[in-house]
């Protein structure tokens, strides 16, 4: 046992511990039969990425309910890895390419680009692991997967191959989003819809049976008018139905007849009530197409450039380029008869940040697997959402599910493990001829004879591997990785805590696939990849703003690690985080959480100074120093806060509600033991009979403290845990189990010490006495004054209750005495639980002030009356709220009814 610092290092401390639990394997999940198993996997973060302070926030919380359960006595594994990031790898090594070597990707070639992309990762692939380990995170790094390694890859072409021979893979031609910068499809989910302004531009087509006669068509897209193959009206749209059947001349472009055709897609009331319809560019207008066997004319390259279909005068400009010179040639034709700002809404793609275009492509396609039961196994709460109000989002989008397409036009990722034929037309292939051996090939480890067949060039979109996580970590589909990474103990996996802005992308489709792939024939329960989902916020700025590099408002969590410690970042914005709510950033808060760690070194260090340190080598060598006859009130209203405070984190760990547990910790820590227990424990640590006691009181509650603490300050906790005797050498306090209130009580009970009930709340209100004492103080600026005195004017009961307490109260509100009146004086005057307490500050009292400030009183009492009276006579409130609230509320309006009453009679007093 060590003597305490004076100062507290938290980097030295952090640097020291991680490096002591890596070396003894503290992480390490390994199965042990008999023992309940807690899995977590991570989201993987992308293997480009660096820490921001939204993975600050998702693994503060992943680590504080992995080491929960480590301190639960369960097998704790928490399972890191990264991702491929498919479009944003490449998108970074393609930049590299560009302004190291001038060159493309193409210009390297599909392999050596390849090689290139791999040596890029394993130089700075792993940086966000690494930064990780600042943070504190407890994972098991021996398990570190990423998606590409060839075992994993094993697994995401498994999937593809499973699902292609049951006919939910198949290829086919549809309207896509597409990326003109990436140029590679993207599913919805990767298209972010942000307003723009632009225009809106009405024309004229002219009639052909009616030459000089025209109708009017509005459309935000000019540019495409070469690509038109009709106009549309509403079949029961009055002013068109005796043009149906008609043509009208294609303005711009080739110029050719379009049919007018009806459509119940159109929408009368929109502009004029037609549409130019536009196949290849549109999906509403594909799908018109469609239905009316139209032709489909492509004038856009996939760059977004503009080809040889949209004309001479368009072809090979920018597709907004075009946009302005088409403008311009309708307006020269006199087609163009208004062009009006207009703002709507449009895709972009969430990688590039450039808009989409609707593009009809070659793409792989998949049809969900187990959509029905990903529904049930949420309603019937084998898995649950925490918040609760996703769940319906979730359902909401399984109801309107739609194919997903999983095909990428990208080089990095998982190729797809299909073959043609060489000779071959693949654009011409039908659906029976996918099913044809003889041309096409498809398995894990392709034909016999490579040299007759060519694979398809195409990737797999990257949630398409990210989908398989909980799975693929745990050696799926080998049944002898399985064994080694322990898959029939720790699937299901126990939590997932991950963003909700990847609820589709990546929850719902984890759900799937484990329902499809794990454990085949088995109860659902058995096939769900995990039971319990939390959703946390974003991380945001004080003004609300998302965090980003261009408002220059995201700071670097390396810094701030530097400058408060990780425990104090941890802490800090855990403190911040409601349950599923956005956290607004607030370095202050932060700081407070360096504060804190600070407080509780302090304090350790000043029980460490304040007496020999006894037997704290576990609970029941404390215990054991105990007198349960010496106890006072104080002695029993700690360890009933205690209790309480560990009652608090059981259940706040059980809803996830992490700013809860946080703050019950702080206010426990910092208000009941340091700024009340330590200091009233002043005066017994001169008594000689009754010091050991009170140290080992002391010991215990930090002790417990330390335990609780862990979770969410590791570091401190474990350096504390030693200087204080608590851990034998080469023991670490996450080996320690974790007390439960209740087993706390039970083990206090068979030492002889029965929390007195009683004897708590009088002391609570003793504290509430003090802290209104030293308000009146302060609003009198009298807070350093220690010569004033406290006159009660109370029953009989509660002064018996403050003069046995006369000497403590005094001390700790900082006032020469304290005595009882019978009338009413003309002092400063505050309502306490235990009477109207009444300052005497040796001078005259301003009674308008005074009059003012229990006018002010009255008002905000009559506010919470008001508010509480009208929450007890909400239905809803009442019929859903546990007893103990309930009763709770009933109290609290009691409460506030009396003191009402109180300052009522006192402003009687003043006139």
């Amino acid at each position: 046992m060590s003597e305490i610092p004076k100062s507290y290092e938290p980097r030295d401390v952090e640097k020291k511990w991680y490096a002591a639990w890596q070396s003894a394997g503290c992480f390490r999940g390994q199965p042990v039969a008999g023992r309940e198993n807690y899995t977590i996997v991570i989201p993987p973060p992308n293997v480009t990425g660096i820490l921001h302070m939204g993975h600050v926030l998702n693994n503060s919380l992943q680590d504080a309910i992995i080491r929960r359960a480590r301190l639960e006595g369960k097998t704790a594994c928490w399972i890191p890895g990264t991702d491929h990031a498919g479009i944003a790898t490449q998108t970074m090594v393609e930049k590299h390419l560009r302004k190291t070597e001038k060159k493309t990707r193409r210009d390297l070639g599909r392999e050596e680009f390849l090689k290139r992309v791999w040596a890029w990762r394993e130089q700075s692939g792993n940086t966000i692991l690494k930064q990780l380990r600042e943070l504190g995170s407890s994972c098991d790094w021996e398990r570190t997967t990423f998606t590409m390694d060839p075992a994993y890859s094993r697994s995401v072409l498994t999937a593809f191959v499973k699902l292609f021979e049951s006919g939910r893979i198949y290829r086919g031609k549809r309207m896509v989003n597409w990326c003109p910068v990436s140029l590679t499809a993207l599913s919805d989910e990767e298209v972010i819809m942000k307003p723009q302004k632009g225009f809106i531009y009405k024309l004229r087509y002219e009639l052909v049976e009616q030459p000089g006669q025209f109708l009017t068509v509005e459309t935000t897209r000019p540019e495409t008018i070469p690509a038109d193959v009709a106009v549309a009206v509403h079949p029961d749209d009055e002013r068109y139905k005796h043009l149906i059947g008609k043509c009208v001349w294609r303005p711009l472009g080739k110029r050719e007849p379009l049919p007018i055709i009806a459509d119940t897609a159109v929408d009368p009331k929109f502009a004029a009530g037609v549409l130019k319809v536009t196949p290849a560019h549109d999906k509403t207008d594909f799908e018109i197409g469609q239905r009316h066997k139209l032709p489909v004319i492509d004038l856009l390259n996939p760059d977004g450039v503009l080809n040889e279909n949209a004309g001479p005068e368009l072809a090979g400009l920018e597709r907004f380029a075009g946009r302005k010179k088409a403008s311009q040639l309708l307006l020269d034709a006199g087609l163009l008869l208004e062009e009006k700002a207009y703002e709507n809404n449009v895709g972009f793609s969430e990688r590039a940040d450039v808009p989409i275009e609707p593009r009809l492509t070659q793409q792989w396609w998949l049809r969900y697997p187990r959509v029905e039961e990903a529904k049930q196994v949420v309603r019937d709460g084998l898995i649950r959402f925490y918040p609760e109000r996703w769940t319906k989002v979730y359902l909401n989008w399984l109801d309107g599910i739609q194919d997903w397409c999983i095909s990428r036009q990208l080089w990095w990722g998982h190729r797809i493990p299909v073959w043609y034929r060489k000779g071959i037309d693949k654009e011409k292939l039908t659906e029976a001829d996918l099913k044809d051996p003889t041309k096409v090939h498809v398995s894990l480890d392709g034909p016999a004879d490579p040299q007759n067949w060519d694979q398809e060039e195409d990737v797999l979109d990257t949630w398409a591997s990210s989908w398989l996580w909980p799975i693929g970590t745990l050696g799926w589909p080998n049944a002898e990785a399985q064994q080694k990474l322990g898959f029939d103990a720790l699937y299901p996996t126990t939590t997932l805590a991950t963003g909700a802005d990847i609820i589709f992308f990546w929850v719902a489709r984890m759900i799937m696939a484990g329902l499809e792939f794990a454990r085949p024939g088995a109860p659902v329960e058995q096939r769900i990849p995990f039971k319990h989902v939390y959703f946390n916020g974003i991380v945001r700025d004080k003004q609300g703003r998302k965090m980003s590099k261009t408002l220059g408002n995201s700071p670097d969590p390396l810094i701030l690690i530097d400058k408060y410690g990780a425990d104090g970042l941890r802490f800090g914005l855990l403190q911040i985080a409601p349950l599923g709510q956005d956290v607004k950033f607030d370095e202050d808060r932060i700081e407070s959480g360096r504060n804190f760690c600070n407080k509780l070194w302090n304090a350790s260090r000043f029980r460490q100074m304040s007496g020999e340190m006894s037997d704290n080598s576990s609970l029941d060598a404390i215990l054991g120093r105990l007198t349960p006859g010496l106890f006072d009130e104080d002695d029993h209203a700690i360890l009933a806060a205690l209790t309480d405070t560990m009652r608090v984190l059981e259940e706040s760990f059980a809803g996830f509600e992490f700013a809860a547990a946080t703050q019950k910790l702080y206010s426990f820590f910092w208000g009941d033991f340091c700024d009340w227990y330590v200091e009233v424990s002043k005066a017994k640590l001169q008594d000689p009979q009754r010091k050991a006691n009170c140290l080992a009181i002391q010991d215990l509650v930090i002790r417990e403290f330390l335990l609780l603490f862990e979770p969410f300050a590791p570091h401190i906790t474990e350096e504390l845990w030693h200087l204080l005797g608590y851990g034998a050498e080469g023991s670490y306090l996450q080996q320690t189990r974790l007390d439960t209130a209740a087993g706390l009580t039970a083990a206090l009970a068979a030492k002889g010490v029965t929390i007195d009930a009683a004897a708590t709340a009088a002391v609570e209100q003793l504290k509430k006495v003090v802290q209104l004492a030293r308000t009146l103080k302060a609003d009198k600026a009298a807070a350093q004054r220690r010569d004033v005195k406290l006159v009660f004017l109370t029953t009989d009961a509660s002064w018996a209750v403050l003069e046995s307490a006369s000497a403590k109260l005094t001390r700790m509100v900082g006032a020469a005495e304290l005595s009882r009146t019978t009338t009413e004086p003309a002092m400063s005057a505050t309502v306490t639980p235990l009477g109207t307490l009444y300052l005497d500050l040796g001078a005259s009292v301003d009674a308008g002030a005074e009059k003012a400030k229990m006018a002010k009183e009255l008002e905000k009492l009559n506010q919470l009356i008001a508010g509480t009276e009208a929450r007890l006579a909400n239905t809803a409130f009442t019929s859903k709220a546990p007893p103990a609230v309930l009763e709770g509320a009933k109290k609290q309006l009691t409460d506030l009814q009396t003191k009402r009453a109180e300052v009522e009679r006192l402003l009687k007093a003043l006139g």
